[in-house]
């Protein structure tokens, strides 16, 4: 080759390279960080998903019908593999009729751990509705205020101007507060703090005393600031996150030239004068940063809202008994028996076709109001609780093309999603993996099992 030719060769080849390693970069720019699962959710002050969207289009009317045979014959090897324990469960179903393509004790119990959530807004989204917004207000008291909890437990100290999307802030509740204050003629007030809308205890049935002191979740109350944490970054949550809330508001009120003091938990006069309010995101918003970060204190919040809508009592036995009535009324109960609504607990108990049935459902334009259940589960390699996953072996064929929530707690677990075929049909899935000896052995499985979806031409 002669030697200019050879040059713009070595040329074009570093521009190629250049171009390659930028697009790199770009993807994982707008791959969310890691981090978030230890932050605060941060929600947007506007949905992300409409209702009236789903997050993924309809299985393609070209596309020819899945049968059986061809998938179980790639499945059945995958689900005898060393590591999945000795309880393992699944199925997979065809999104567009409900028809099971392939089932392994499906209608066998099992702990869901965390896939749990994709029960909980469901239900969420079903009875609250995705519009639903969360208020959290401060309203004239005995003492001058009281900070009313209205169980928004994105709710943060000062939210980021750039966050997206953007939680509600304790700043902006403060600054509302002391202008109402000022204009009254006060100066000063004592602040007492109401966390009456939630009942019951603040710890799960069978939830390991641990859970707090590791950062997992944080004693369920109406009122809280940075999800219970000491800051908004730490993974240290307190003891008391009310009477945390309730300070951190009176330091931000002194900011604003209030002498503010701190008083003790109280229940709101009935009709009390409002001072300042402000609100959540909506439930959409919500329930995509819950399955996006499994997040265990707003699939608490969330089962609480249920509670709230059908009129039962807003604790953990309310809760699970207003998720079941929903998803009844829906025609989904059957196989879902929890306890709570974060999966925290191995009281728990779902089968896999229950799960199928539910992403089913959420995928259907007959349920444009579950369309967050979609877009809120992480995407393999990329995003959520899955962005470390589907890099390699078997599993990396679904990198990108599988949607799916981990489950995960001692010697347990799952994954539930969705994944179209080679074909562009939408399939449904759910694998349950019980008793396991070596968990990391589990998740390679579980997401070779998800993964094979995504490469299999199963008409």
């Amino acid at each position: 080759m002669p030697r200019p030719e050879r040059v713009m060769a070595m040329l074009t080849l570093a521009l190629l390279n250049v171009f390659l390693v930028a697009a790199a970069l770009a993807v994982v720019k707008l791959t969310p960080d890691r981090s978030l699962a230890v932050r605060p959710p941060t929600v947007a002050e506007r949905a992300i998903v409409s209702a009236a969207a789903p997050a993924l289009g309809p299985t393609s009317a070209a596309a020819p019908a899945p049968g059986s045979g061809n998938l179980a014959s790639r499945l059945d090897g995958l689900m005898s593999r060393a590591g999945m324990g000795s309880d393992l469960t699944g199925t997979v179903i065809d999104a567009s009729t409900g028809r099971a393509l392939y089932t392994s004790n499906a209608d066998r119990s099992a702990v869901p751990a965390s896939t749990t959530k994709l029960v909980t807004s469901t239900a969420a989204l079903a009875a609250v509705g995705p519009d639903h917004r969360l208020t959290t207000k401060a309203v004239k008291g005995g003492g001058g205020v009281v900070l009313v909890g209205g169980g928004d437990s994105t709710l943060t100290r000062t939210a980021a101007k750039n966050a997206y999307p953007r939680p509600a802030s304790l700043t902006d509740l403060a600054k509302q507060t002391a202008a109402a204050l000022k204009a009254a003629g006060t100066r000063s007030a004592r602040v007492d703090y109401d966390v009456s809308l939630f009942q019951g205890r603040q710890m799960g049935p069978g939830w390991k005393p641990n859970y707090v002191s590791e950062g997992d979740v944080s004693p369920v109350w109406a009122l809280e600031v940075d999800e219970g944490r000491v800051a908004p970054s730490s993974h240290v949550r307190v003891q008391n996150p009310p009477r945390i809330a309730a300070d951190a508001f009176v330091k931000l009120l002194r900011k604003q030239g209030i002498s503010a003091t701190i008083g003790s938990s109280t229940t709101a006069p009935r009709g009390a004068r409002q001072l300042g309010a402000v609100q959540s995101p909506p439930v959409s918003a919500l329930v995509e940063a819950l399955l996006t970060n499994s997040d265990n204190d707003m699939a608490e919040a969330m089962a609480r809202q249920v509670a709230l809508a059908r009129h039962r009592p807003a604790s953990f036995a309310g809760g699970a008994a207003a998720v079941h009535d929903v998803l009844a009324g829906l025609g989904l109960a059957n196989g879902v028996a929890t306890v709570d609504g974060s999966g925290l607990s191995p009281n728990n108990r779902i089968t896999p076709n229950a799960l199928a049935r539910i992403l089913v459902a959420g995928s259907s334009p007959a349920h444009p109001e579950l369309a967050s259940v979609m877009s809120g589960m992480p995407i393999g390699g990329f995003s959520g609780t899955l962005a470390l996953r589907y890099r390699t072996g078997t599993a990396a064929a679904g990198m990108g093309l599988v949607r799916g929530k981990t489950g995960t707690l001692n010697n347990v677990n799952t994954l539930a999603g969705v994944a179209y075929d080679t074909d562009g049909r939408l399939l449904a899935f759910a694998f349950m993996a019980n008793n396991v000896a070596n968990s990391e052995a589990a998740k390679a499985a579980l997401d070779s099992l998800a993964g094979t979806l995504a490469t299999c031409g199963c008409h």
